[in-house]
């Protein structure tokens, strides 16, 4: 068995299924037609993705600063009542869904398409948070989370000189 066998991504795509070659272990005719499932399904065009990728998590930045953390989530095509942020146990959750709806009527055709999906993503964040605090900000597509540090975590922080040898 070939290591590149074992991982899905930069192999050819094949439109035709995996044939079991003579003489070829089933298992091995078997694990490349899984393979070749997950490589249709992970170049199809999903919720943040353009054609040909697959993208289901917004990507997320998280930064600190002395006095907080800032998150920052891109989600383009999404409204703000869509998204919800919730903070619980030291764990920041950004949920959504997006949903999109096309009608187009003409002379000869009339299309109707619908999509959806939702998705889920979770930060683990350091105890040092003043949950009181947090605030949201959802602004052309981007959402940015304000996490600031409780005064004790500030009161902890101490900068060290460096000094040159």
């Amino acid at each position: 068995m070939d290591f590149g066998d074992l991982i899905p991504f930069g192999r050819e795509r094949r439109s035709v299924p995996v044939r079991r070659e003579r003489g070829e272990h089933p298992l091995k005719a078997f694990q490349r037609e899984f393979n070749r499932l997950f490589d249709d399904f992970f170049g199809t065009p999903m919720l943040f993705g353009g054609a040909g990728t697959f993208a289901p998590m917004p990507r997320v930045d998280v930064s600190e600063s002395d006095g907080a953390y800032v998150v920052s989530a891109e989600l383009p095509g999404i409204d703000e009542k869509d998204v919800e942020v919730v903070l619980a146990d030291n764990v920041l959750t950004i949920r959504g869904e997006k949903r999109a709806e096309r009608e187009k009527k003409d002379r000869n055709y009339y299309l109707s398409e619908r999509s959806f999906g939702s998705f889920r993503r979770a930060i683990p964040l350091p105890a040092e948070i003043d949950e009181d605090k947090v605030e949201a900000q959802f602004t052309n597509g981007v959402l940015t989370v304000r996490l600031p540090k409780s005064a004790e975590a500030q009161a902890k922080t101490r900068r060290i000189e460096v000094k040159a040898a």
